[in-house]
């Protein structure tokens, strides 16, 4: 049994115990995670149905039957051709698993149009959202996972300091052109793409938390938010550090940085079984409200990590989901002065059986390398 078929077994155990029928995906990260089918969205109905017992079944248009046949473990792949109606597969499959009156659940991301033709097709069926059912089991990343974040961890370690190693030569790129030799360099090494929209947040820039990049020049002494990563087998990384490429920074900075590098550190260390998401927040938080920069930490301190780079467990205000062995979520804690300067710091870490592993281990000071 491979990974994909386990994730589906542990996901039909999970329909049986919140009540559910079964969970009809579409072209997500949930399909992939059940299937190891992996597609963008588009216009033609593309559906696997998990039922609670027995075999999953794909509905998909018949121009993908050898892409999945390569790439899943699901052998029922029913298919249609453009100029039929894809409905009269889906109440077939509802048919075959006696689902036209069960409680279905749907990926949460599936677009309005599918969504509605389900309902009209199976009108007597009622419907729920899939995390439910994969927002619990996803938490928990297994070994194949936690592997390929730590070398996308490792990916995004060599290139941030690449980067910083450009010194002076920093020194007057406008932000994209910096953020082009990262993408670059996360290519170079292995990346499969960029993980999320790469951020280069120069000087004042570097006060608006996402800010993405910009045509301002690096200029001396500016503090540099940089914030990237890329996919390494469907995971990706995602680290921060604030550096400053040449020159002095500015006046206050010295102390903003170690009160961020200090909160953070203090989070990481507090990260272990059983401790509370929010609790982690709140040691970040604490940190940086002592030092008198409590209204410009103006985030949640962390998020999980996994095929999406933003999902459960948050670390945040509120969450009082107890941590466990398997979660990844990010550690970053920042204070942003407007106008002025920001300064986030950031890592990735996986609870483990007695505390935490960091994914990410660049240098994080603020000196150029």
């Amino acid at each position: 049994m491979n990974a994909f078929e386990e994730r589906t077994r542990r996901c039909q155990r999970r329909l049986a115990e919140v009540g559910a029928d079964a969970a009809v995906l579409f072209p997500s990260t949930n399909l992939f995670y059940a299937s190891g089918f992996r597609e963008e969205p588009g216009e033609r109905h593309l559906f696997l149905f998990v039922p609670q017992e027995g075999t999953p079944a794909f509905v998909a248009p018949e121009m993908y039957d050898e892409q999945i046949r390569d790439s899943s473990w699901v052998e029922d792949v029913r298919l249609w051709a453009d100029g039929e109606d894809p409905t009269d597969l889906v109440a077939e499959v509802a048919d075959d698993m006696d689902l036209r009156g069960g409680h279905l659940l749907v990926d949460d991301t599936m677009w309005a149009l599918f969504t509605q033709d389900l309902r009209e097709t199976l009108s007597e069926a009622t419907f729920g959202l899939a995390s439910e059912v994969f927002e619990d089991l996803r938490m928990r990343k297994d070994e194949t996972e936690i592997d390929a974040l730590r070398r996308a961890g490792t990916l995004a370690d060599r290139v941030s300091v690449e980067i910083r190693e450009l010194g002076e030569e920093a020194v007057g790129m406008t932000e994209s052109e910096l953020v082009a030799e990262i993408e670059r360099r996360l290519g170079d090494a292995g990346g499969e793409e960029a993980a999320f929209g790469t951020i280069a947040g120069s000087g004042p820039n570097g006060a608006k938390p996402h800010h993405r990049h910009g045509d301002r020049e690096i200029q001396r002494g500016d503090p540099v938010v940089l914030d990237f990563g890329a996919y390494v087998d469907n995971y990706p990384g995602d680290q921060t550090r604030t550096v400053v490429f040449a020159g002095d920074p500015p006046a206050g900075y010295e102390e903003v940085h170690e009160t961020v590098r200090e909160a953070q550190q203090t989070a990481v260390e507090a990260v272990e079984p059983g401790v509370l998401a929010e609790d982690i927040d709140r040691k970040a938080r604490e940190v940086i409200e002592e030092a008198g920069y409590g209204d410009e930490f103006v985030h949640r301190t962390g998020h999980g990590v996994g095929l999406d780079v933003h999902e459960s467990p948050y670390i945040v205000e509120g969450n009082e989901t107890e941590l466990e062995p398997g979660m990844v979520f990010s550690v970053e804690p920042g204070i942003y002065l407007p106008g002025e300067f920001g300064v986030r710091i950031e890592d990735l870490v996986v609870v483990t059986d007695d505390g935490c592993e960091r994914l990410n281990d660049s240098p994080r000071t603020w000196e150029p390398l």
